[in-house]
C-alpha cells in the first residue's frame, strides 16, 4: 500500500522496489561477463583433467608407500 504523500511508501513496497533494483543489478552485471570460447572451455577442461590425474597418481604412490612401511614396521 502506498500513501499518496510524495516520499513516503510502506515497507513492503521498499523491499518490492530494492528485489527489482537488486535483479536489474544481477542482469546488468551478468551482461558484463566474458564467456570462454569453445576451444578455451576445451583446454580448460583438459588442465584440469591432467592436473587431478597428476595428484591422484602422487597421492596414490604416497599412500602405497606409508602402506608398505606400516606394514614394514608392524610385521604385516
Amino acid at each position: 500500500m502506498t500513501d499518496t504523500r510524495e516520499g513516503t511508501t510502506s515497507p513492503a513496497d521498499r523491499r518490492r522496489g530494492g528485489f527489482v533494483l537488486f535483479l536489474r543489478q544481477c542482469l546488468a552485471e551478468l551482461r558484463k561477463v566474458v564467456r570462454p570460447t569453445r576451444d578455451e572451455l576445451v583446454a580448460y577442461t583438459t588442465v584440469v583433467l591432467v592436473f587431478v590425474a597428476v595428484i591422484m597418481l602422487y597421492i596414490s604412490i604416497l599412500d602405497f608407500g606409508f602402506g608398505r612401511l606400516v606394514l614394514w614396521a608392524f610385521g604385516g
